[in-house]
This record gives structure tokens, C-alpha cells and sequence, in this order.
């Protein structure tokens, strides 16, 4: 979960549009965005990134795409609580997720502490979970592990 790694080209990552949508530029360079990003976006950072293909892209845009593409589980949203949503690739497989306390920025996390059944109440039997850790990233941790540049803006 490192926040220096660097996300793949997007021009890397460019494919055919689910049977029955109409492949855009727009929408290509949204789903590569997503596809090579290695986190959760919010639009806005889906905005700012696929605005290097597509210069004149507009947030609604971004919204009305991203509508689409969960309606058709090319992405899914990530949501946690008091945070705006934010949206990753479907293709990844079951992980749970990092906040920077930082920077607010949020991490896949991969790995799983596996079967939950053991934490519910007795006779009950858990179908999904979601994790979300909480801290600081390596960025706002700084170089020797402790807050250093904490307090950053959102991104």
C-alpha cells in the first residue's frame, strides 16, 4: 500500500465498450483512469487525470459515465462513512481498503483475515464484510514512520 507507487499509463489501458454502450473517448479515458490508477478515485480525481486524454472533459461528464459503468459493473463504488463516494475497477478481486488520516486518500489493501463467522452473535452467519483501515500512509508518516506531512489537502 505504498503511496509512491506509480500509477500505469492511461493510455496503457484502453478497451471496447460493453456490448449495447457506445464507446466514447470520454468514457475510454474515465475507464483507463480507473484501470491504472491502483486506488479508489473521487470524480474529481477521475476528472483532473483523464483531462491529460481528453482536455475539455466536464464533471458531469465524469458523473454520468461513472453512472454507467456501475450500472454495467465495469467499476464499482467504494463508500465509507462521511466520505464522498469513490469508484475502483470491478475486476479486482475481493480487498479491503486504507484511509490516510493524512491526506484522505484511500489504498487497496489485499489479503483478507478470512472467515468472520466467529465475530457475530450466535446463530447468525455473515454473508459479506467490508474492512477499512485507518492511519497514515507512507507520504504523511514520512520518511522515519512517524506524521510528517500530515494536514496535506484532499486529493
Amino acid at each position: 500500500m505504498p503511496s509512491s507507487a506509480k500509477p500505469r499509463p492511461i493510455h496503457a489501458v484502453v478497451e471496447s465498450p460493453p456490448v449495447g454502450q457506445r464507446g466514447t473517448r470520454q468514457r475510454s479515458a474515465i475507464r483507463a483512469v480507473i484501470d491504472a490508477s491502483g486506488r479508489p478515485l473521487l470524480p474529481q480525481e477521475i476528472l483532473d487525470l483523464a483531462r491529460r486524454e481528453v482536455a475539455a472533459l466536464g464533471l458531469a461528464t465524469v458523473y454520468r459515465n461513472l453512472k454507467l459503468m456501475t450500472e454495467t459493473a465495469e467499476i464499482r463504488l467504494v463508500e465509507l462513512p462521511g466520505e464522498s463516494p469513490r469508484y475502483e475497477s470491478a475486476r479486482l478481486g475481493h480487498h479491503h481498503h486504507f484511509q490516510c488520516r493524512g491526506c484522505s486518500r484511500v489504498y487497496d489493501t489485499h489479503g483478507c483475515p478470512g472467515d468472520l463467522d466467529a465475530l457475530a452473535p450466535p446463530g447468525f452467519r455473515v454473508e459479506s464484510h467490508e474492512l477499512t483501515l485507518y492511519g497514515l500512509c507512507a507520504d504523511c508518516a514520512g520518511p522515519s514512520g512517524r506524521p510528517g506531512a500530515q494536514g496535506r489537502g484532499r486529493t
